[in-house]
């Protein structure tokens, strides 16, 4: 089947623009934050317009469509990642990095011990380095990285040498959001569990490209963000093995989370609701639950597939400008491109891309660590989804050229 990428693309209004340099819009940052399809936009305005009550606490008639609401996005959030219902719960989040952080809080600091190891890898997002740091300075718990190759790819042969019966949890990225590279996680999965270790998987960059199948990864933590996903900011989940989240201390503490509370001591309801303390995002669930009901309803391979050619297309029009070093090229990525231009400061090409329409990061992506393995302080990020198009491919790439003709 064809994707009508032109069709997709009446569904974003944002995309519609034209800027103030008098270009239209080419949006290449959606590594850092999706657009919104116009029934992501319109779900959240009619909850505020005709459902607006908080939840689980009333009888009306408003409270019950917003709790109805509320928890059916649940089953959503699931049905997306084809996660079985009788294994796993979805914990609403502020995004991917609370996520990680209650992993790390709550059921890191409840089991690490001295001498367990944590294993992540070089390219890991600091919001998946930095909550283990603090774990493993609170439990004495070490940290191994396993690295990567020249190509971007995860080193597996350094990858099942640090993984050891002292591995207690292994928790990585899906893919990178640097680099582009898929991770087998599946494998990584598989080879955990013969250690006896549990998995925790970062999918903020790997759910927006449909990658994302627990019936089949099974881990134990998969930690992800709405925003990345064509939901609103501010809302993600937690999905994680349900006896396992029953076992966890909470990770904060309020109104709804509780069973029981007196002045002689307070007991908490199991999960979800044990991790979701005082009023929640109850908007942003809807809308969460209404951008993956939208994802599931397009074509999915053949979204993948013009992704695909996104990514061919804009590796080789950056291959054909000699200043450009691309950073990942791993045959199996995401439709992400991290380069650098010789001589020029990455900002700069970011401001003339900005005069041309273009829309890309810049920085160090937060991962400096990997920029540190990589040998740069920073690089330039072109980062597609299934709604951009070849045209704006070549426009990014010949807008590219022409700001290192300027500034070289």
């Amino acid at each position: 089947m064809n994707f009508d990428v032109y069709k997709i693309r009446k569904d974003f209004p944002i995309l519609s623009q034209t800027l103030k340099c008098g270009k239209p819009l080419v949006y290449f940052d959606n590594a850092a934050t999706a657009q919104k399809p116009l029934a992501v936009i319109d779900a959240v305005a009619n909850y505020y317009k005709q459902d607006n009550a908080n939840i689980h606490r009333s009888a009306h008639e408003l409270s019950e469509r917003s709790t109805c609401q509320y928890e059916n996005a649940r089953t959503k959030i699931l049905k997306f990642l084809n996660a079985p219902a009788e294994k796993y719960t979805a914990i609403y989040t502020r995004g991917t990095t609370e996520s990680l952080n209650i992993i790390a809080q709550s059921w890191g600091q409840e089991n690490l011990k001295q001498g367990d190891e944590i294993l992540l890898s070089e390219m890991e997002h600091h919001a998946n380095i930095v909550p283990w740091q603090i774990t493993a300075q609170k439990t004495g718990a070490k940290i191994q990285v396993a690295k990567i190759l020249k190509d971007g790819s995860l080193d597996m042969e350094d990858f099942q040498s640090k993984l050891s019966e002292k591995t207690k949890i292994v928790s990585i990225a899906h893919a990178s959001n640097v680099l582009g590279t898929i991770n087998d996680v599946q494998t990584i999965c598989k080879l955990a569990k013969n250690v006896g270790a549990k998995v925790s998987i970062d999918s903020a960059q790997s759910s927006p490209h449909l990658l994302d199948d627990l019936s089949k990864i099974d881990c134990d933590f998969l930690s992800m963000s709405g925003h990345k996903c064509f939901a609103p900011t501010g809302i993600g989940a937690l999905v994680a093995k349900t006896n396992i989240l029953n076992a966890m201390p909470p990770y904060q503490s309020g109104g709804d989370m509780i069973e029981s509370v007196s002045w002689q001591g307070t007991t908490f309801r199991p999960a979800p609701e044990r991790f979701e303390a005082g009023t929640p995002h109850i908007a942003g669930a809807i809308g969460f639950a209404t951008a993956l009901e939208y994802l599931m309803s397009i074509d999915i391979e053949s979204a993948k597939n013009h992704e695909h050619m996104l990514l061919q297309r804009l590796t080789e029009r950056l291959a054909e400008i000699p200043q450009v070093e691309i950073f990942g090229t791993s045959k199996n990525k995401v439709a992400v491109a991290s380069f650098a231009c010789k001589n020029i400061h990455p900002n700069d090409i970011s401001v003339m891309l900005n005069a041309s329409g273009v829309a890309i990061r810049t920085g160090h992506h937060c991962a400096e660590p990997l920029m540190h393995t990589l040998g740069v302080d920073a690089t330039a990020r072109a980062s597609l989804a299934f709604y951009n198009t070849l045209e704006e491919v070549d426009i990014f790439a010949d807008a590219l050229k022409h700001a290192i003709d300027i500034l070289s």
